[in-house]
């Protein structure tokens, strides 16, 4: 298999959910860019596109709320973002990881420069980022009521309940009980989170 080469692939800011990606889908066909995949954050293309195309993507994609990127140190933040989001919002197979080896081992750079780098642009640490999606995770679920804050727990990580509801609160100011019964507050957007 053909090793992806960075001219290959963009970049985008702010693809958080599945219907990002399909939005993103649609504007790379409107824009007669051919792609080979599209993920959170990143599209394999199947050439490169011109000036012109990436331009109108560019312009586009602002319309719709979302970036491309360019230099490589938001690249690398996007990516970090959208690893954890993954990992957080759409992975159900494995709820204990430990974080800094699978951001390491993915981005294939040292932890520590992860770190430093996501800190120094985005204000706050990459477990804090981690634990602002986890508690969004957290809302979502209760909201649907479909299962237990035990089963919670478990899916998302936390070693008990009670280390669930400790976080929930130190976050939100609210138990997860109390968030649950007052269905009128409000979820974060997860690019704003």
């Amino acid at each position: 298999m053909k090793a992806k080469k960075e001219s290959d692939i963009l970049y985008i800011k702010n693809m958080v959910c599945n219907r990002c990606i399909a939005a993103v889908k649609q504007l790379l066909d409107d824009t007669n860019i051919g792609y080979r995949s599209v993920s959170l954050g990143e599209v394999l293309l199947t050439k490169t596109p011109s000036d012109k195309q990436t331009a109108l993507l560019r312009t586009k994609l602002a319309e719709a709320g979302f970036l491309l990127l360019d230099d490589d140190r938001s690249k690398i933040i996007a990516k970090i973002k959208n690893i954890i989001i993954e990992m957080v919002h759409y992975n159900d197979d494995d709820n204990k990881y430990n974080l800094s080896a699978v951001l390491s081992e993915k981005l294939h750079r040292d932890y520590s420069f992860l770190s430093r780098l996501f800190s120094e642009v985005e204000g706050i640490t990459i477990e804090k980022y981690n634990i602002n999606q986890k508690i969004e995770r957290i809302k979502e679920l209760l909201v649907y009521d479909e299962i237990s804050l035990k089963e919670i727990a478990f899916q998302l990580g936390y070693s008990s309940v009670a280390h669930l509801s400790a976080q929930f609160k130190k976050v939100t100011g609210l138990t997860p009980s109390y968030f649950k019964k007052n269905r009128s507050l409000t979820r974060k957007p997860l690019d704003t989170v």
